[in-house]
């Protein structure tokens, strides 16, 4: 039996995706092989289709930052401290590439349950999203209730997670986006605000001491305006370096360049920090330990997703042979939340 995966077989433009069949994998011991339901399209494959995208395989390869699936078939149980899934249960997985297929072979390891109730399309929207959104809010800006925060383009995938996070816990948000997405940004609980204007005065009037914390997937020249938006104390979290996605040149140099002068930010004795924020740190130094605070904190995101106090915001479910229209509506702009590979979706919703 083959499976179907979509490639990125060089740099090229989002119609330059093949689909190819292949052999259909089998588990080895400690593996597990997952029937993808549902996978999603993220800023990373919009760099790695223009190969500026930071710690990326060689082309070719199978694009697919995380996915949601049915394990089908288990290899041989590996010793283990968790549990491991069962044949027929509901997963989410991390993976940087190769979840753009129908059938997946994962270390089950590195599996999280997703709850009952819960269905594959809304999971998916809170995978690398709500994964990224917590630990930003909680392990590293350490936000608390009645902080005042900011939220750079508060309508996208992981802007709409943060900002729903956030007022559930009571944080006050201002969420910038563009003026056609300013009702959406509302909607979540947050105060928006057009990223065309000046967005630092806008903020100090609405916030004249300062904010606690600003999240920042933009980089570029505008890093240092959401610099200054901070109070004493406060917190700078970059993720992204959006901004640059259309630039020629390196963008390994980019990401070196943005962390170098965060660090330095971060150096200055005015008590405020700087961080830039990788979803993948501490995984080859202790595989373990990340693996338990992946699942802990997803289970924790999960849990707010069953409860209905985090609704996923899903923009536009694509088949997985639509896979570069799903990529070009990515790009295009006018995104609201997640857009999503589904293999089994027979058409464009």
């Amino acid at each position: 039996m083959n499976i179907t995966e979509i490639v990125l077989p060089a740099v090229g433009e989002p119609e330059s995706l093949e689909v190819r069949l292949r052999e259909r994998p089998q588990p080895g011991p400690g593996q597990a092989l997952v029937r993808v339901e549902a996978s999603g399209v993220s800023f990373a494959e919009q760099q790695m289709r223009r190969g500026k995208y930071y710690d990326m395989p060689a082309f070719p390869f199978v694009p697919g930052y995380d996915l949601v699936g049915i394990v089908e078939e288990l290899g041989a149980p590996a010793p283990s401290t968790q549990p491991g899934p069962a044949v027929g249960q509901r997963v989410a997985a991390l993976t940087k590439t190769g979840g753009w297929a129908d059938h997946v072979l994962l270390d089950a390891a590195d599996l999280v349950p997703v709850p009952e109730g819960v269905g594959a399309v809304e999971a998916e929207t809170l995978v690398t999203n709500g994964a990224t959104a917590w630990r930003m809010l909680f392990r590293t800006a350490q936000v608390r209730p009645g902080d005042t925060i900011v939220v750079h383009g508060a309508n996208g995938g992981v802007g709409s997670v943060l900002v729903q996070l956030a007022r559930a816990q009571d944080v006050r948000v201002i969420g910038t986006a563009s003026a056609r997405n300013q009702e959406a940004v509302a909607a979540l609980g947050a105060l928006p605000v057009d990223y065309r204007d000046d967005v630092p005065a806008r903020v100090r009037k609405l916030a004249p001491h300062g904010v606690a914390a600003v999240f920042d997937h933009v980089g570029g020249k505008g890093i240092k305006g959401s610099w200054r938006m901070l109070a004493p104390g406060g917190t700078l979290v970059s993720y992204g370096s959006a901004s640059t996605r259309d630039q020629s040149g390196n963008g390994t140099l980019t990401v070196l360049r943005l962390v170098a002068r965060l660090a330095l930010w971060n150096a200055l004795p005015n008590g405020r920090g700087a961080h830039f924020f990788n979803l993948w740190a501490g995984k080859a130094r202790n595989p373990q330990r990340y693996r338990d605070a992946l699942r802990e904190d997803l289970t924790e995101v999960f849990e707010l997703l069953r409860s209905g106090t985090v609704r996923a915001q899903i923009d536009r479910v694509y088949p997985l042979h639509q896979a570069a229209a799903a990529l070009r509506h990515a790009e295009s702009g006018t995104v609201v939340g997640k857009v999503v590979l589904a293999p089994g979706a027979e058409h464009t919703a």
